[in-house]
């Protein structure tokens, strides 16, 4: 649900040397001149898999809602949120720190492999560990989750697995500046979804947690095809794990704070509402309406990070300014773009489209739209944080927005205007807190 936010490698261009002490990757020269843009190379190719992706997301979803019932798809809804609620929020972090130490190492010829490989022995490591938790709570989980449905908890499993085995891939693809290949494999993982969910409703299977495992087979195989182009150079010592483990205790904190954020919704409305099974597969339905701007930005943010990391390192103050300013104008561009549409047509279109139960008024969709406007502000302010190395503030800002979120959809009302106002709140929250320690971090380097 949460699109991937690849870095970007910098310039050949001979330039001159800035020391770089930002956590993304922004070594290597900077240009003299001009700032960076927000549609550098990459961008095209990187937007274009994320079209795919998002293409075969909606496939997956509306063939998945179609074919089940109500009860089947607000389990495959929860299926969905929890395995990139989690899967996001843990191999992000990841792929960006393998981004930023094969960047690095390319200035001076270093081994893209010898980061490969304790980063995926990493995220081997944090899956097993998530799925000794599965294991132990299978039950639990199954009741309060799935109605019972324990196959759901191993194809749980598998989603989380199919993220653990693509992002220290993608990390790779985007610290060696081959965003061809990058673009191809979330493309491949777009296109595989609709093949594989429409071979299921093709096949007339009416079995959710068949609809689940395209989400454990689909990454898996994107990664199978396009491996090779991620340019495996040489061999040489392993990084150090203390170098991979430095940044990304604060990022995924920060990560998993923002996907419960943004991704509580649907498990408020499933714990709140169990009575209601269709309102769970109706939110999740909505969400994906009110997200495509993410979809959107996804490929812009592309350039944001590094060129906020060079911009920084180099002392460019009012560069750095100018960029996040043309950010927000995106971002506001692309909420009215998708929002509006959202809250005219949004409640018809959940029907039409995904199969689902029209539970949704267009108040509702106003504050998904709201929420996901705040998320990509939230987006590019927490760029600058993390371009001025303020990992710890980044988690505070989406840990006051968690807060939010918790206090707001615990006020009585129906459940519907509750999560919408909660998933509202938090991202506001998170943009407030955010803004505040930006503009003081940016006062105190002045």
């Amino acid at each position: 649900m949460n699109p991937v936010r690849p870095a970007r490698t910098a310039p050949a261009a001979p330039a001159r040397s800035v020391p770089c002490t930002a956590p993304v990757a922004c070594v290597g020269p900077v240009p003299p001149a001009r700032t960076a843009g927000l549609l550098p190379a990459g961008t095209v190719p990187v937007g274009a898999g994320l079209a795919l992706l998002g293409a075969g997301s909606w496939a997956h979803l509306a063939i998945a809602g179609h074919a089940l019932s109500p009860a089947g798809y607000s389990g495959l809804s929860v299926l969905w949120t929890v395995v990139f609620a989690v899967g996001l929020g843990l191999f992000v972090p990841i792929e960006q720190e393998v981004a930023r130490l094969v960047a690095a190492r390319a200035v001076t010829g270093g081994s893209a492999a010898a980061v490969y490989r304790p980063a995926a022995a990493l995220a081997a490591t944090v899956l097993g560990a998530v799925v000794l938790v599965l294991v132990a709570a299978a039950g639990p989980l199954s009741r309060a989750l799935f109605d019972g449905q324990r196959a759901m908890v191993p194809v749980l499993a598998g989603g989380l697995a199919g993220l653990a085995v693509a992002h220290p891939v993608r990390g790779v693809l985007a610290g060696t500046g081959r965003f061809g290949g990058y673009g191809r494999q979330l493309a491949t993982d777009g296109g595989l979804r609709i093949a594989l969910a429409g071979g299921l409703g093709l096949a007339g299977v009416r079995w959710a947690p068949g609809y689940g495992l395209v989400l454990a087979v689909a990454p898996v195989l994107a990664v199978l095809v396009t491996a090779r182009a991620a340019g495996w150079r040489g061999g040489g010592p392993a990084v150090p794990l203390a170098v991979l483990l430095r940044g990304l205790a604060p990022l995924t904190a920060s990560a998993l704070l923002a996907q419960v954020v943004i991704n509580a919704a649907v498990l408020d409305a499933r714990l709140l509402a169990p009575g209601r099974p269709a309102l769970a597969g109706a939110l999740l339905s909505g969400l994906v309406l009110a997200r495509l701007p993410v979809f959107a930005f996804a490929a812009v943010q592309a350039a944001l990070l590094p060129g906020l990391a060079r911009l920084a390192a180099a002392g460019r103050r009012d560069g750095f300014g100018r960029l996040l300013r043309r950010a927000v104008v995106v971002v506001a561009a692309l909420s009215l773009a998708g929002g509006v549409p959202a809250i005219l047509a949004g409640p018809a279109l959940t029907g039409t489209v995904f199969g689902t139960a029209t539970a949704l008024r267009p108040r509702d969709f106003a504050l998904l739209a709201l929420g996901t406007a705040g998320y990509l502000l939230a987006l590019v302010l927490g760029g600058g944080l993390q371009a001025l190395g303020r990992h710890r503030a980044l988690a505070g800002g989406w840990l006051a927005g968690a807060a939010a979120l918790a206090v707001v959809t615990a006020l009585p009302g129906p459940v519907p205007l509750r999560v919408g106002c909660g998933y509202a709140a938090g991202t506001l929250a998170a943009c407030a807190v955010l803004g505040m320690v930006l503009r003081a971090a940016r006062a105190a380097r002045r």
